[in-house]
């Protein structure tokens, strides 16, 4: 199923990450109950603001975390860390929800581990803080007051077309690398889906992974899609979901990955398996490292997103709640602000925008 929108909203936006671009985000003058508590030498009114993380894991939340901090330390705000044990764990960020609302604070930033941290996300709002989801919407969109993130859904179709290009014809035996088996989260579909739909895959229903017909066309040819396996976002859970698409299929020449940390795993258990030669990686994130592995050729093309933007955009919106009563607004068009998405590759193909890795490596993680 194609998701369709006019170009000016699905063109890629590439910002840097920094609070001279977050100054030029859109305010509507609203009063919220988000408040701070205690005292500062700015204004009288300290701003507290817990950012939650799925894990530290993931350079790309490790990177969050310092945006956020460069942040506060700017705006002076009273910033709280925490993150979940690992990917998909719920019961850490709940308990971080319930801190954050103990300790009065004025606002939330997350990326939430799954819908089980909805309901505690909705008893913070309830209470009166303001909560900003990061990179992975909620299931539940009452359960946030905005998210700041890529289209994700853009992302994937960007490596999508790049895959069809590249591939010139030749039939794609696609292996699926997601998330979660066990969970749906909106980041894990929206990716996945949309990489198919870039490939010109008919999805079905383009909320669920691995409903679409294991065999067909594409835009430039056959395909077969060999399965989808989860790797909950880690090396190790890549390098198990390939082992695992390989023994059905020693024959896969495309393969899809969540991220770049299960892209590596991936490309590693091919490597060890002597497969490949003629092997097309493709992921999104567009960290540091990720480029440097697009730059090696372990994987052929990656969508840049910018998760220190996302963090200071999430500090400074809820500072500026709380100064002025002004609140940001979604990205005109979409459902959440957008904070852009640019396809990296050193083997650009016709048709397809993007970026080198020289240039990526100078705004990742931006």
């Amino acid at each position: 199923m194609n998701r369709t929108a006019p170009a000016t909203l699905r063109r890629r936006i590439i910002m840097a990450g920094s609070l001279t671009a977050a100054a030029a985000l859109a305010f509507t003058g609203c009063a919220s109950g988000a408040s701070g508590s205690g005292d500062d030498s700015n204004g009288g009114e300290t701003i507290g603001v817990s950012l939650i993380v799925k894990t530290t894991t993931n350079p790309f939340f490790v990177a969050m975390q310092d945006g956020a901090e460069a942040a506060a330390d700017e705006l002076g705000v009273d910033l709280t860390l925490a993150a979940g044990k690992e990917d998909g764990d719920e019961d850490t960020q709940i308990q971080a929800v319930e801190n954050a609302i103990s300790k009065g604070d004025a606002g939330i930033l997350i990326t939430p581990n799954g819908p089980g941290v909805e309901d505690a996300l909705i008893k913070a709002r309830d209470a009166g803080l303001f909560v900003i989801a990061l990179d992975t919407p909620p299931a539940d969109p009452e359960a946030v007051d905005i998210t700041f993130a890529t289209d994700n859904f853009l992302a994937g179709q960007e490596i999508g077309k790049w895959t069809a290009a590249k591939l010139a014809g030749e039939k794609a035996t696609i292996a699926l690398v997601d998330l979660f088996d066990d969970k749906i989260v909106s980041v894990d579909y929206n990716r996945d889906q949309g990489f198919l739909d870039g490939m010109g895959i008919d999805t079905a229903d383009a909320a669920v992974n691995g409903d679409e017909e294991a065999t067909g066309t594409y835009s430039g040819g056959d395909y077969e899609i060999v399965g989808n396996e989860a790797s909950g976002g880690a090396e190790d859970g890549g390098r198990t979901a390939a082992e695992t698409l390989l023994s059905k299929n020693p024959d896969i020449n495309v393969v899809y990955t969540i991220n770049e940390p299960a892209a590596y795993g991936a490309y590693e258990a091919f490597k060890a398996a002597g497969k490949t030669e003629g092997l097309i990686v493709v992921s999104i994130d567009g960290g540091c490292a990720g480029v440097d592995q697009v730059k090696e050729g372990i994987i052929g093309a990656t969508s840049q997103q910018y998760p220190v933007k996302m963090a200071e955009l999430g500090v400074k919106a809820i500072h500026d709640l709380v100064k002025t009563g002004d609140k940001p607004e979604n990205t005109e068009g979409l459902d959440f602000y957008n904070t852009g998405v640019a396809l990296v590759t050193d083997d650009p193909q016709d048709g397809v925008e993007s970026i080198d890795t020289a240039e990526a490596a100078e705004i990742c993680w931006g």
